[in-house]
């Protein structure tokens, strides 16, 4: 597989160049993940990284670097032309209609 030196900016990464796996479209990942274990043995930190690009690039392949996601959410829901938005707090299981709706 190739990979590409790609920059880290913000957080304890900031100023490290990693090398980083490219996908099968020749872009990196969106989000890196990078577990930092505790001191104390217990669970591990994650940091999240989000991919942007580097700048403008008028000949050749898009560059990319990574920014330091302080807030790093760790699931993110694909979001696809065709599918439904998530239920509303006040939404009933399955979509089906209330009693109270007649």
């Amino acid at each position: 597989m190739k990979s590409e030196d790609t920059p880290f900016e913000g957080g304890p990464m900031d100023g490290r160049v990693l090398p980083v796996l490219l996908g099968p479209t020749g872009h990196p990942p969106k989000t890196y993940r990078i577990p930092v274990p505790a001191p104390d043995g217990g669970p591990p930190t994650v940091l999240v990284y989000r991919r942007v690009p580097r700048g403008q690039s008028r000949i050749g392949p898009a560059r990319w670097k990574y920014e330091y996601d302080p807030e790093g959410k760790t699931s993110v829901r694909l979001k696809w032309p065709w599918s439904k938005p998530g239920p509303g707090p006040d939404a009933t299981p399955g979509g089906k209609p209330d009693d109270a709706d007649g």
